[in-house]
């Protein structure tokens, strides 16, 4: 069961179609085995790394067949001046159930080792620019992107409808239409408040007097409520002892404290994604009570991939639903900051380098036709909305730091050197270099180099 990112298993649900998952195998100890890359490994490791660098040519690996990896494909660091490339790909903040603010988490994650971090907050991109501002102190690479709340309605009365998270990632410019977006969004937050607010009055008449003042004050300012926000009244207010026992007793779905908010269909937030420029991946599918039906219904409408990599392993029956179904095969850390036992550290979960080459030969093709629609409306119509839209999410980008150099500056650090010789962004590049922008009343050409 998740609540808003706090997992509780219920093994005994006789609902669950699946057995309970195991691991392929169990951890190595330190000082295991080790083994060069395979061929197909170096050049996939060559392929990840030149994207994580873009910005930091001088730090691309230069031997990148040095590296060494597990048995299982995973890279591991062969101290000073080896390299790992580690991606986090779920991620939460302050602006929505996490404990860390984005720049603390940014700063967190560097300390943890991690070259990419995705930040999902739930229903927000509010987060994205502080983290994107506190990565360019640390070179790490952000992964805009967010874990969208929805619902699963099954075709048939013998299923429950299910809540179920949909995590959206995007290129480093963001959205291709950010407006349409954030309404979508904005939708699912008013939900949320009505959602939180509901909970509350059922724990009123549950006698435990929960205020929505202390919920409100824990969420903070802009913050739309979520289930562990509830909960962590339950425990300030001392109504229970921790976060766990506040969902097993009163907040579990179902539970006598529960309320479903305004969350959209599956297959809707899916579209959302696909048509706005994202890549769709089912956030923690062992949660689910029916995960095969909705695996298979979710692929119809667009998804991309599901998380099966965990801190504690590879879950070999969604790994197997992944192959099934040909989706990719993701995880993170679902970090929240709560700290204790309970939680994954960032960077804790090891994705193979195949699985970083595999993420990115499907998310890159659909992050360029973004990314050349952003350019190309500006090139159309060089407005300042349609200027904002460029430099939203530009790590280093702003308006005022446009002119001649605003195609090498965006390009150079959001494609390849491949993907920039391109014959359709050479024809965008062309376009743009007829525009001017407006700077201090002044009109500046953008001329490429």
């Amino acid at each position: 069961m998740v609540g808003d990112g706090f997992i509780i298993n219920h093994s005994t649900n006789s609902s669950n179609k699946l057995e309970s998952p195991k691991k392929t195998k169990k951890k190595k100890k330190r000082g295991g085995t080790k083994k060069k890359m395979t061929t197909e490994q170096t050049l996939a490791f060559k392929s990840v790394s030149e994207w994580v660098f873009l910005e930091q040519a001088s730090s691309l690996p230069s031997t990148a067949a040095s590296c060494v990896v597990d048995d299982f494909g995973v890279q591991k660091s062969l101290g000073r001046g080896g390299d790992k490339v580690v991606f986090e790909l779920h991620s939460h903040s302050k602006c929505s159930d996490g404990f860390l603010s984005p720049s603390k988490l940014v700063e967190r994650a560097h300390g943890n080792g991690v070259k990419v971090l995705a930040l999902t907050d739930h229903d927000t991109m509010s987060g994205i620019p502080e983290a994107l501002e506190a990565a360019r102190k640390f070179r790490i690479k952000i992964i805009p992107g967010v874990e969208i709340s929805t619902k699963f309605y099954p075709r048939g009365d013998s299923e429950p409808e299910e809540p179920v998270h949909i995590l959206a990632y995007y290129s480093s410019c963001g959205p291709t239409s950010f407006e349409d977006l954030e309404k979508f969004l904005s939708n699912i937050r008013d939900g949320r408040y009505l959602r939180a607010k509901t909970m509350v009055s059922k724990l009123n008449m549950l006698k435990l007097p929960v205020k929505w003042e202390h919920v409100s004050r824990i969420a903070g300012k802009g913050v739309a409520p979520g289930r562990l926000h509830v909960a962590r009244a339950l425990v300030e207010a001392g109504y229970v002892e921790n976060l766990k026992q506040a969902f097993s007793r009163y907040l579990f779905d179902g539970g006598p404290a529960y309320s479903t908010g305004s969350e959209p269909l599956a297959e809707e937030a899916i579209q959302m994604i696909c048509d706005t420029g994202g890549v769709a991946v089912l956030a923690h599918p062992w949660s689910l009570k029916n995960p095969v039906t909705i695996i298979r219904r979710l692929k119809e409408a667009g998804l991309h991939g599901i998380e099966v990599y965990r801190s504690d392993g590879k879950l070999a029956v969604y790994s197997d639903l992944a192959d099934t179904y040909d989706l990719l095969k993701l995880g993170g850390s679902d970090y929240h900051g709560r700290g204790g036992h309970g939680e994954s550290e960032l960077g804790s979960v090891n994705l193979p380098v195949l699985v970083l080459r595999d993420f990115l030969k499907v998310a890159r093709p659909i992050w360029c036709r973004s990314i050349r629609h952003i350019l190309e409306n500006y090139a159309e119509e060089p407005s300042d909305f349609n200027l904002a839209k460029i430099t939203r999410f530009g790590k280093g980008v702003s308006p005022l730091s446009c002119g001649k150099d605003l195609i090498d500056r965006c390009l150079s650090s959001w494609l390849t050197n491949e993907e920039r010789q391109n014959a359709v962004f050479e024809a965008v590049r062309l376009k743009l270099s007829h525009v001017s922008i407006n700077q201090g009343g002044i009109q500046v050409p953008i001329e490429s180099k």
